[in-house]
């Protein structure tokens, strides 16, 4: 994949992720008068990040304590599988296995602890959610939709934030930097397309050689006229 088709991913993601953030921004304009609404929706909030990040740290609790007993595992097959024959050797393993047992024991703690506060946040976010329900219910038609629309921009948000990821785990940093400085100066368009032989955000006319240059690989490719990366289809 080029990096210009990699950019261009990354910018349809990004509009779309600027199209999200303006109308939540919107959203929270009508609503922010509504001081009950607004605290409760708060609450929520911090909650579900709370439940988020709980859920996250627990994961990798689970995780690492699967990788040590996967290591206890290795050096226990190791240490029976009779063909280390050396006392020295044999004692070294043994040493190792109990290390890396009492270490097991270290992680499982955390893991149980981590389980814990994951427990205690569910409980801590459905509380939320039930003050957020309560309130809602008391607000009119149109408050209910927008928050609901709200909740659903946010889902949105998560798994376009999640394609971001992606797109950029194929990208080369120096592409990125170059990509976000273009955001930052061409009011969130850093990648135009090429379309009826111009760029298709200021309309300028492309040469056939320049154009050619917008197909290559190897490297970027920049509108003559407003400097954005150029990409063919």
């Amino acid at each position: 994949m080029s990096a210009a088709l990699g950019l261009y991913r990354l910018q349809q993601v990004d509009s779309q992720i600027d199209q999200i953030q303006a109308r939540l921004k919107a959203i929270q304009e009508t609503l922010e008068n509504d001081l009950e609404l607004k605290t409760a929706t708060e609450q929520f909030n911090a909650s579900y990040q709370k439940q988020r990040d709980a859920e996250r740290v627990s994961n990798l609790a689970e995780a690492e304590v699967q990788k040590q007993r996967i290591k206890i595992e290795q050096t226990e097959a190791s240490l029976y599988s009779g063909q280390v024959h050396n006392p020295k050797e044999l004692q070294d393993l043994q040493k190792d296995v109990a290390s890396l047992k009492k270490h097991l024991e270290t992680l499982e703690e955390r893991e149980l602890e981590s389980m814990i506060v994951v427990e205690s946040a569910e409980k801590e976010l459905h509380k939320a959610q039930a003050v957020l329900e309560r309130v809602r219910s008391s607000r009119g038609d149109q408050n209910r939709d927008l928050t609901r629309e709200s909740e659903s921009l946010r889902k949105d948000r998560e798994r376009f934030d999640s394609e971001r990821r992606a797109v950029l785990g194929n990208l080369e940093s120096k592409a990125v930097g170059i990509y976000d400085q273009l955001r930052q100066q061409r009011r969130g368009i850093a990648v135009a397309v090429i379309s009826d032989n111009s760029c298709a955000a200021c309309g300028t006319t492309l040469t056939a050689s320049q154009q050619q240059s917008a197909r290559s690989t190897s490297q970027l490719f920049h509108c003559p006229t407003c400097g954005r990366i150029l990409y063919a289809q």
